[in-house]
């Protein structure tokens, strides 16, 4: 019965990219649905754990696989493909860390570059934001009906995930929506990332400014500072940088950030105070993770630092958790892979401040940035994360948005 159940599994995969392959359209929408509605905990066993949105990337990468016009940058991340796979050879990191690298970090970004070599930019935008617009949506019926249905999704499940990952938070006594995504935080700014799309889209005005308000409910649902911080980052990047809007969509914009910020700030002020405690011992937290610098290498994944004690710092306390993107991946593959990697981020940023350069993946990409020094990799944040990044590596190299994009963003 396994035997034929593997069999199966492997025909419908194959079907799967057949079908996948013929339609960009289809795979991209597949692809989304599994990012934004399927938990990190839902996979298969094959070996290791496989996440369904791991498979899934891993399916679109083959299904959009075509000649692609590389860039230096490019080059970057194949010195830190190889320089990883070196470390573990040379057993100086972990299979499991090389594999986790490639699953969150390079698959996506591939995946990120080859998306608009087969799927128009006005599509693609289209696309991308309604699905963000959904998860929104399901974060505002989560939050009036206090019910989480992604932790109750049956199926192959990784029991260790869903004990990290299926447990919902409260703050200040109230539940903070996750959607499917695990934890509030990557729920939140992967919410936040996605605001710059729906700004981007071929939408008309109305339907922006009520996308932007279901965002920022959903968001402020959450009850996480750091995606309401980085949601008026991306929205204000996009005001301020993103061309082609009409002053009708930037004033109606203005208009709902200031109305939502007189709405929403009593009853946001009112239970982060009730958290206060909480909230600061949160900064604390985040500050003595510095001391974990002792013991990052450069070269490889630093030592076990599960007991040790340095400077009167007992750095075991850091060893379930450490929300802190960069340090992180400075802690796995060495000093000289983290600034690889934000050399990489910092590459598909600063494009947003070439003249006419913005568009919604690198504003994103921008917007996220205190991310990375505030909140691990963790979940699908880290794939929409650097899935948006190789996407606007790519933007400068392929093009504007189409002109039917660009005269409906003119409203």
């Amino acid at each position: 019965m396994g035997v034929l159940l593997l069999v199966g599994l492997a025909c419908s995969g194959i079907l799967l990219l057949f079908v996948m392959r013929a339609s960009p359209h289809v795979a991209f929408v597949l692809w989304c649905a599994t990012l934004f509605f399927v938990p990190v905990w839902i996979g298969v066993s094959i070996g290791p754990f496989w996440s369904a949105i791991t498979l899934m990337t891993g399916a679109a990468v083959v299904a959009f696989g075509r000649n692609l016009t590389l860039l230096p940058v490019d080059g970057v991340v194949a010195i830190l493909v190889f320089m990883m796979v070196a470390q573990y050879g040379l057993k100086l990191a972990s299979l499991a860390t090389v594999v986790m690298a490639m699953s969150e970090w390079i698959l996506p970004y591939i995946l990120g570059r080859l998306v608009l070599t087969r799927l128009p930019h006005a599509s693609f935008v289209d696309i991308f934001a309604a699905f963000v617009v959904i998860a929104a949506l399901l974060g505002v019926v989560e939050f009036v009906t206090h019910t989480n249905v992604f932790t109750r999704i049956s199926g192959p499940v990784s029991v260790s995930l869903y004990e990290t990952w299926g447990t919902l938070q409260e703050r200040g006594g109230n539940l903070r929506v996750e959607g499917a995504f695990g934890h509030s935080i990557a729920y939140g700014v992967t919410l936040a990332m996605g605001s710059a799309f729906v700004v981007a889209s071929r939408a008309k005005i109305w339907m922006k400014l009520i996308a932007l308000l279901v965002i920022t409910a959903a968001v402020a649902a959450s009850l996480s500072r750091l995606g309401l911080l980085t949601l008026a980052l991306t929205v204000g990047l996009s005001l301020l940088l993103m061309p082609g809007l009409g002053r009708r969509l930037r004033i109606g914009i203005l208009v709902l950030g200031g109305g939502g910020a007189v709405a929403l700030l009593p009853a946001l002020t009112r239970i982060l105070s009730a958290a206060g405690q909480e909230a600061s011992g949160s900064a604390d937290y985040r500050l003595d993770l510095m001391s974990l610098l002792k013991v990052v290498r450069p070269w490889g994944s630093a030592e076990d630092f599960v007991g040790l004690t340095t400077g009167g710092s007992y750095l075991g306390v850091f060893a379930r958790s450490i929300d802190n993107a960069a340090l992180v991946a400075a802690l796995r593959v060495g000093w000289v892979g983290a600034v690889l990697l934000l050399a990489v981020v910092g590459f598909a940023a600063v494009r947003l401040l070439r003249r006419g350069g913005a568009n919604p993946a690198s504003i994103a990409v921008a917007a996220q940035i205190p991310s990375l020094f505030t909140v691990a990799f963790i979940t699908q944040f880290a794939v929409a994360f650097w899935f948006l990044v190789g996407v606007a590596v790519s933007w400068p190299v392929l093009g504007p948005l189409t002109r039917g994009s660009r005269r409906r963003t003119n409203e």
